[in-house]
């Protein structure tokens, strides 16, 4: 396997005296597609906030191409190389699918280093591979959900991530719709951006993974193959109860 991208050593998450995450470890290659699954509850959400800078984690460290991030704000992770895409996209509803890439192109990823014509070319590149070129002027509030989902995880593109966390990106979908933000994420893996997928619908998930992790109380209970995680018994159990 290529060289580890994220480490997640021994990380723990409280709010108050709830333990969202309890000393949970994880390694994930460069290139890999990983896929996080557990119940409502489970502490999926509280993972990855802790390894975007949503949330500090209180104990363990998360380590990020060799450099320690635990103390970092978002931000800064978001430039070392860390996106993600949101479970319910809010873009800017008043400004064109275009506008809302090349506002975090301009101020964030460049800085206002480069001319308007080669970030607006950037975010044209963006679209394309997302299938939303044909939207570029259209206003975001005129879009499907399918499309609000492209959009979201073409604006983590923008921040041109190493490492891509796709949060629930095909809830609510239809099968076909499943298939076309699938057939993406796996050209943005092909393409050498690594993946992290937390998905409830397991036929997704389970066919995009090479590894698969299931946290059900905070705790990590089953890590494997996809084709070993679902005959699991203590996953079964998570899911369907004893």
């Amino acid at each position: 396997m290529s060289e580890t991208l994220l480490r997640v050593a021994q990380v723990s998450k409280h709010f108050g005296g709830f333990n969202a995450l309890s000393e949970v470890s994880i390694e994930i290659a460069q290139g890999e597609r990983f896929g996080l699954i557990g119940p409502n509850g489970s502490g999926k959400t509280t993972l990855i906030n802790c390894i975007s800078g949503s949330l500090r984690n209180d104990g363990g460290s998360i380590v990020f191409d060799g450099h320690e991030i635990s103390g970092l704000p978002a931000f800064e992770r978001t430039r070392l190389g860390i996106a993600r895409s949101f479970q319910i996209p809010r873009p800017f509803s008043s400004m064109s699918v275009l506008e809302n890439l090349l506002v975090p192109l301009e101020y964030v990823v460049h800085r206002r280093s480069m001319h308007a014509a080669d970030t607006r070319a950037e975010a044209m590149q963006i679209l394309e591979s997302m299938s939303l070129a044909d939207k570029a002027d259209t206003p975001s509030n005129r879009l499907t959900q399918v499309e609000l989902r492209k959009l979201e995880l073409a604006r983590a593109m923008a921040a041109r991530p190493r490492l891509l966390i796709s949060d629930e990106a095909m809830a609510g979908l239809s099968s076909t719709e499943v298939e076309e933000v699938l057939a993406i994420l796996r050209k943005l893996n092909a393409s050498g951006i690594t993946v992290i997928m937390i998905e409830h619908i397991m036929r997704a998930v389970m066919g995009f993974s090479q590894r698969v992790i299931c946290l059900d109380a905070g705790r990590i209970i089953c890590e494997g193959t996809p084709e070993s995680i679902v005959r699991d018994p203590e996953v079964q159990k998570a899911y369907l109860g004893a």
